[in-house]
């Protein structure tokens, strides 16, 4: 029973050891004696969730998986581009309104100068971009996310990552099959049990400049940076990484589900965080890079060579 898992549990403070998943699959929508509301209230989770359920027919998922390659590639591109690409590189023609529609579905919002019609939510407090001509020479200097949008054979779901700027080193991630803000802040908060950084950059979607968000950095005393509009390259590094990872990963997994989609990028994260050298890290590994700049014992201790540096700086000084 419910009742009794809750029992042995805890109350929220003492979930901290199950993720996401797992407190979710606790619940039980039968159970008469606690109600629904009141066991995603013990087990911290949005309600919403339990009865979210993607819902497109096969032909316009297939159109998204075609608008995902082509966003990956061209994050530039906008929904008057999209739909010619998808006119003259695949033959499909739909309008610009349905083309709208799908990227609001994917979480996406093309990053062309528009009217002020974004996700981002007039409540809430947007914050001016730190990153312009900043010298990035250590880890924990600055860390960014975003969401992507990841395609799977039976509907789709939305990656989070946080990545460190200076070794690329991926911070923390978690997938969800909504776009619910409770697995936004849980890897925020799993991220800086792990560290802190000086800089927290996002771009200014309605979940990261949420009060929800901005009060867990805040409270750790960190800046926080967000994209101004229009400029993709002003999370540079994160847009690098959706590409790798759709790239090396999901494109070539073809994901039945959101479990075997979990399960093969927690594989492909450790592969990026400690096998896949970067030429520009010197040809490094990310947690090499990330590790031994920190001094950190039993990490490899080899010098980054100081062209990464100017590489770094060079990358994010845009104008």
């Amino acid at each position: 029973m419910v009742k009794e898992k809750l029992n042995l549990i805890g109350l929220k403070k003492n979930l901290t050891f199950l993720n996401y998943e797992q407190r979710k699959s606790i619940i039980e929508k039968d159970n008469k004696q606690i109600a629904l509301k009141r066991q995603c209230s013990l087990l911290d989770i949005s309600r919403s969730c339990l009865y979210y359920k993607p819902r497109e027919n096969p032909e316009n998922i297939a159109i998204m998986n075609l608008i995902d390659e082509i966003f990956t590639d061209k994050p530039f591109y906008g929904s008057r581009r999209i739909k010619k690409a998808l006119k003259f590189n695949y033959q499909i023609s739909i309008c610009r309104e349905k083309v709208q529609r799908l990227l609001r579905l994917m979480g996406i919002e093309p990053v062309y100068p528009k009217k002020r019609t974004t996700l981002s939510s007039k409540e809430n407090k947007t914050y001016p971009y730190l990153l312009r001509g900043l010298k990035i020479d250590r880890p924990n200097q600055v860390w960014s996310t975003d969401i992507t949008y990841v395609r799977l054979e039976n509907g789709w779901a939305y990656l989070i990552a946080i990545i460190d700027w200076f070794s690329r080193y991926v911070i923390d991630w978690q997938l969800s099959d909504n776009l619910e803000i409770d697995f936004c802040l849980q890897t925020l908060n799993r991220a800086l049990n792990k560290n802190t950084p000086e800089i927290f950059n996002s771009d200014q979607d309605a979940r990261f400049t949420s009060i929800q968000f901005t009060n867990i950095l805040e409270g750790k005393e960190v800046k926080i940076s967000m994209d101004s509009k229009g400029r993709y390259l002003d999370n540079i590094f994160t847009e690098r990484l959706w590409r790798t990872v759709k790239y090396e990963d999901i494109y070539l997994k073809h994901y039945a589900n959101i479990q075997e989609a979990r399960d093969g990028l927690t594989k492909y994260f450790d592969f990026y965080n400690n096998q896949r050298f970067h030429s520009s890290l010197a040809d490094l590994t990310p947690a090499q890079a990330y590790f031994q700049s920190q001094g950190r014992v039993g990490q490899p201790t080899a010098p980054i060579l100081i062209h990464q540096q100017n590489y770094l700086s060079n990358a994010i000084s845009v104008s």
